[in-house]
């Protein structure tokens, strides 16, 4: 059996990556798997770990990771894939796949090819609601999207924020999210910049000074405030375009896109130029000017935003 896994959620495909291999070892042990990178391995190495039957092990399990990096394994695939034994199973992890070519078409009509895509705010929610279940827990989807909101969009961090919760206690509410969880940077930035684009001044500051008091440095401000304005620019420029097709585009986390629309849909291009060159002006200030830090920042955020 060939199984394909692929996809820029490189979370979830290492969490069935992990169970596949963990469940064929627990039945047959470790003696009949193997590992290898096509990165680094020859094609001779692949062909003899696909071809040899098993040793002291009743099946065999082969992981390849990225094998289409090598060409001579790319244009004999087919011929390799299709005579496999019986007791032989394979699992190819492709970080991405053209499916142009003959490699990709061949998979898609001989193996179990599983897509791993990366999560919007909604699905990962509803992930973090079926995590909860699965462990024991109970985590209702409002509360499930608080989280997402209050720590962001990385499922790793999530998971770790997820088992801490229910460590503390199986049920969680949005009151033990706030006992227990800190609110990320880059969330905060985001809600800072909503605040002051509203002229919610007074909540901007308090903020800011919450950034400020957690010892983040205001050249790290910039750093995030410079990522919050490229994704929202680049939402912006996208126009209608579907949230999904644009992150894929730019290479970003679905939930970035779908949570910088708001903000979008409230400037237009012009006000992100502007918003864009104060903060690189004050980025070079900063770094060649003996300015106060703090009161520059504070500037742009309460005077020209």
């Amino acid at each position: 059996m060939i199984t394909v896994l692929t996809g820029s959620n490189t979370f979830l495909l290492g969490q069935v990556l992990g169970r596949r291999v963990s469940d064929f070892v627990a039945e047959y042990t470790d003696m009949g798997l193997e590992r290898l990178d096509g990165e680094e391995a020859s094609y001779d190495r692949m062909r003899e770990a696909l071809e040899s039957l098993p040793f002291l092990a009743q099946k065999k399990l082969v992981v390849l990771r990225n094998p289409s990096a090598n060409k001579e394994f790319l244009e004999k695939s087919a011929d390799l894939l299709g005579n496999l034994a019986e007791v032989t199973d394979v699992i190819i992890v492709e970080t991405k796949l053209d499916k142009r070519l003959s490699y990709y078409k061949y998979l898609q009509r001989n193996s179990d090819l599983q897509q791993f895509s990366e999560l919007d705010e909604n699905g990962l929610a509803r992930w973090l609601v079926d995590q909860a279940e699965e462990q024991g827990g109970s985590l209702s989807q409002g509360d499930a999207r608080y989280l997402v909101e209050r720590v962001g969009g990385g499922q790793q961090q999530l998971a770790s924020e997820l088992a801490k919760l229910l460590n503390y206690h199986p049920a969680i509410t949005r009151e033990t999210i706030d006992l227990l969880t800190d609110l990320a940077p880059q969330s905060t930035i985001f809600e800072l910049l909503d605040a002051a684009l509203s002229g919610r001044t007074k909540r901007a500051f308090e903020l800011y000074q919450q950034q400020r008091a957690m010892k983040v440095e205001p050249q790290q401000i910039i750093a995030l405030l410079a990522w919050q304005l490229h994704a929202l620019a680049v939402v912006k420029a996208a126009g209608d375009r579907d949230p999904g097709l644009v992150a894929k585009e730019a290479k970003l986390n679905p939930y970035v896109v779908r949570k910088s629309q708001g903000l979008a849909n409230r400037m237009n291009m012009a006000q992100i130029k502007k918003l864009v060159q104060d903060t690189l002006t004050l980025d070079i200030r900063l770094k060649s000017e003996p300015i106060d830090a703090d009161e520059a920042l504070q500037n742009l955020f309460f005077t020209k935003v």
